[in-house]
């Protein structure tokens, strides 16, 4: 596709990219495109308040993400039904979403902007938090939900359905639906395995379950999973992302399933998932 509007986002409070903004906006400039800066790119460069992330991500053609995978997570969440293509910059830290580095950064703009670059489909979860006959609200999530505690000795309990069949009642920490995407995330901390990033499929991993046989379960992408606290569990929250927060009650029904839009990662051209993994980890080093 031809792009016209590039936005740019920056992690918050991340000034020290005001030098690396201003560098991005003018190189795009002068090559005849309209750069569209969130508030935190505009208050790293000092050009103005900028506009919110959300109509940034409606009117942008291309989204230039400088940061890490925080910021990416919330600039998916904003994507919805148009998709726009996404370009992750790390500037530090471990980040799977941010593939392309600083130095390496203008190289690959160039190739995308030329139309010669690759597109990562990733799927996303939709999960539908209801009460009675209400549907409280519906959430995205790119990584991960996680249905947590709040009281630090407590076990939550939880029972779970697929596609409307009863799985098992959880006794755990924890619990939580990851995508491919979110494999690497929370979800290998707890333990679940790695997910190769475009497989249709999603995982769910007890939180130190009180069972020990209670173990990772993958699923096809296509499965809706219902997840619903039970009358003994008080302070649970469902977190998305691990950025948006939700208080439940008992007897809440969390439905939690593929949701109907998707993202693009801009892949590196340099770097495949593999070589990602065998850098990120260090695999084969002693």
């Amino acid at each position: 596709m031809a792009f016209r509007r590039i936005g740019i986002a920056v992690k918050p409070k991340k000034n020290e990219t005001g030098p690396l903004v201003r560098e991005l906006q003018t190189w795009l400039t002068d090559r005849g495109y309209e750069v569209l800066l969130d508030p935190d790119a505009a208050a790293a460069c000092q050009c103005g308040p900028g506009a919110t992330r959300a109509d940034v991500v409606a009117a942008a053609d291309l989204m230039i993400v400088l940061g890490g995978d925080g910021t990416m997570l919330a600039i998916a969440r904003l994507v919805g039904p148009r998709e726009v293509p996404i370009l992750g910059v790390n500037l530090g830290g471990l980040g799977f979403l941010t593939e392309v580095t600083v130095p390496g950064l203008f190289d690959t703009l160039e190739r995308v902007l030329d139309e010669q670059y690759s597109i990562s489909r990733r799927i996303m979860l939709q999960a539908e938090v209801r009460r009675g006959d209400q549907c409280l609200g519906a959430y995205h999530a790119l990584n991960d939900v996680v249905f947590t505690k709040t009281a630090p000795s407590r076990i939550v309990e939880l029972e779970m359905y697929v596609n409307g069949e009863y799985v098992t009642q959880y006794r755990a920490d924890g619990l939580i639906v990851a995508t491919p995407t979110g494999s690497t995330a929370y979800c290998l901390s707890a333990g679940g395995p790695i997910l190769y990033p475009t497989l249709p499929a999603l995982v769910v991993i007890p939180i130190c379950p009180h069972t020990l046989t209670n173990r990772p379960l993958v699923l096809a992408d296509s499965a809706r999973i219902e997840v619903i606290p039970q009358s003994a569990t008080d302070g649970i929250h469902l977190t998305v992302d691990g950025q948006v927060d939700i208080p439940l009650h008992a007897q809440d029904r969390i439905v939690v399933q593929r949701s109907e839009h998707g993202i693009g990662l801009v892949k590196s051209a340099t770097l495949n998932y593999f070589e990602l993994l065998r850098t990120k980890f260090r695999w084969g080093e002693r």
